[in-house]
């Protein structure tokens, strides 16, 4: 496998999205910061495969559907599949700060009943140090057979990110120190590689897939 470069990137701080409901994107039924984002890039109206993927992708509240999909270069494609990813992705964050949120004030409540201060809460964690590794387990995986999808993709994602607070997106094509590329992957909402690289850090316990929602070839005939 060829040595590549490693990459992981962090949301910029959100602005409060604006949407219109004009927007023909908001009938796809996507969450208003990735409409607010595909605002800002311009995009008025979905294309065809867009059209006809993201309703599929969601499974329309029913389940996730697997899906085959061919379009000419240009078409829409890669926003066609990070865009029901990313939607799911907030869903998936929504649901986790809602269960952490009611476990803490859980904790506080039997503190308080015990008549004890209410507890503080515990500062972040740095995860390039080795003493808070854990391996990183995102929710969506995406597969591309070249460092330059890889990293086009992952650029992608980050447009498509730019009013969602917090979710990670990491590039994982190689080429940096291992410990280094290892903590970049702490905290990936969305990790984007290259086979070679994913499976070097699945044998390695760096990456578990079992949380992964979504999982997407991209090009697969060139994989």
């Amino acid at each position: 496998m060829a040595s590549y470069e490693d990459e992981c990137f962090l949301a910029p701080e959100p602005q409060a999205p604006e949407t219109s409901l004009a927007n023909p994107f908001a009938a796809l039924g996507l969450a208003p910061e990735l409409l607010a984002a595909v605002a800002d890039l311009g995009f008025t109206e979905p294309t065809a495969v867009q059209q006809r993927t993201i309703p599929l992708a969601l499974g329309g509240g029913e389940g996730f559907n697997d899906l085959m999909v061919s379009s000419q270069t240009g078409s829409g494609k890669t926003a066609a599949f990070l865009l029901p990813v990313l939607h799911t992705l907030l869903g998936l964050q929504a649901e986790t700060a809602a269960r952490e949120k009611a476990a803490w004030d859980a904790q506080v409540a039997e503190a308080l009943a015990r008549g004890e201060p209410a507890p503080k809460r515990p500062r972040r964690k740095n995860p390039t140090s080795a003493r808070h590794y854990k391996p990183a387990v995102p929710g969506a995986l995406v597969l591309c057979p070249t460092r330059e999808l890889a990293q086009q993709v992952a650029q992608d994602a980050i447009e498509l990110v730019r009013h969602c607070r917090g979710l990670r997106i990491a590039s994982v094509v190689g080429g940096m120190p291992y410990q280094l590329q290892i903590a970049k992957l702490q905290n990936a909402n969305l990790v984007v590689a290259t086979p070679g690289r994913l499976l070097d850090l699945a044998r390695g316990g760096q990456i578990k897939l079992d949380q992964v929602r979504f999982l997407v070839m991209d090009e697969a005939d060139r994989m």
